[in-house]
């Protein structure tokens, strides 16, 4: 039986502008359940990255409701501010077309950084060391560990975009919310990509949601959504 680890019903998001109000979002009723890779295709402008920003809880939506199941049923539009950055550092990683990594930092360090940012505690020296071992052996399974002391700009743009996997992944999420993650890249890369988050998704049972316009990404997702005039058909 398959378990469900999100729900949304009636999700709606609009934006006030000079020109009125804007209906980005009308209605979505949507499920995702765990191990699943769910692909969301659309013409730009659509409302796909909006969704993927309600939902991974880096907006609100307008109204409707949002429940997560990893631990019990969890409503994050009730959190306070501080619970809801806990909930999403430990539950959602995200993995944007930019890859957002910080280029004064070695590839180890930038996959670690989520982890150090506002955990005084966790930069003691022996904690920073336990860190890099269990970044290193993560970069190794992304076929990356060779490039662990280099800089971002050291790196091809397949690099980097594992590297922001890494990032992602390092606290084992049960969801990962990907944002056009191809879209920078050449089409072997882009397929390299979609191999290592099957793989992944094979390995840990981690559930991805994908916003795409790669049709090769989407065709061999196991399922797939078009958003069309802000609605998942």
């Amino acid at each position: 039986m398959k378990k469900e680890i999100l729900i949304t019903k009636n999700l709606k998001k609009s934006y006030v502008t000079k020109a009125g109000i804007i209906e980005v979002l009308k209605g979505i009723d949507f499920v995702a359940y765990k191990g699943e890779i769910i692909a969301i295709t659309g013409a730009s402008g659509v409302g796909k990255s909006t969704f993927l920003h309600v939902i991974g809880t880096l907006d609100t939506p307008t109204s409707g409701e949002i429940t997560y199941k990893f631990n019990g049923d969890t409503n994050p539009l009730s959190l306070s501010s501080n619970a809801l950055s806990e909930f999403r550092n430990k539950y959602i990683g995200f993995v944007f077309q930019f890859h957002y990594l910080l280029p004064e930092f070695n590839v180890i360090e930038n996959v670690i950084m989520p982890e150090l940012i506002g955990n005084e505690h966790k930069r003691k020296k022996q904690k920073y060391e336990e860190l890099k071992d269990r970044a290193f052996e993560l970069l190794k399974k992304l076929g990356i560990s060779e490039r662990a002391y280099h800089r971002p700009s050291e790196l091809s743009g397949g690099e980097q975009q594992r590297v922001a996997v890494a990032r992602a992944l390092f606290k084992n999420p049960p969801l990962v919310l990907t944002d056009e993650p191809t879209g920078n890249l050449d089409s072997k890369s882009a397929k390299e990509l979609f191999e290592l988050f099957k793989k992944i998704n094979s390995e840990l049972g981690t559930t991805f949601i994908i916003v795409t316009h790669n049709e090769y990404l989407a065709q061999h997702c196991t399922r797939r959504f078009r958003m069309v005039d802000g609605v998942l058909v």
